[in-house]
């Protein structure tokens, strides 16, 4: 994987994306772990300023489109945690995204409403941030959030 013509960050700005403050977590763990060339992050709920944007669940209280936002916002806090790790620019590709949906019994459009992250991922990281993805539907989230998002990146030797 060859280095961006200009930092991940400079692309950020572009786009008119702020990262958020890490968040802080809400049990016994850190928001990411390295170990060797890789990055985990912990599960990232759709907090603002502490606080989650919605709660409830997908295909209830919460509508796909809505779901979506938080995915994306879920994503940016995981960028977040890899930045505050590790710097955001020593990112080479985003290699995997997992993404939880909590949803009512029936509801099947779990990969629409995780395509939020995926399709930021895209937009910030072009070819570096297509990736292997899961999108599993869920009983009940912590804290009652609609959707949780974890990453894995690639770092550059």
């Amino acid at each position: 994987m060859t280095a961006p013509a200009q930092s991940w960050h400079a692309r950020l700005a572009e786009l008119g994306i702020r990262l958020p403050a890490v968040a802080a977590p809400v049990a016994a763990y850190v928001p990411a772990v390295r170990t060797g060339s890789l990055v985990f992050t912990s599960g990232q709920l759709p907090f603002v300023d502490g606080g989650l944007r919605r709660t409830g669940k997908v295909g209830g209280s919460v509508d796909v489109e809505a779901a979506a936002a938080d995915a994306k916002l879920c994503a940016l806090n995981a960028l977040a945690a890899v930045d505050d790790l590790v710097g955001l620019d020593s990112v080479a590709r985003i290699v995997r995204v997992v993404g939880y949906v909590a949803s009512v019994e029936g509801f099947t459009g779990q990969p629409r409403v995780v395509n939020g992250a995926s399709e930021l991922l895209g937009r910030i990281f072009g070819e570096a941030g297509q990736h292997a993805r899961s999108a599993v539907g869920v009983a009940e989230l912590p804290l009652g959030a609609p959707v949780e998002v974890e990453l894995t990146v690639e770092l550059r030797p």
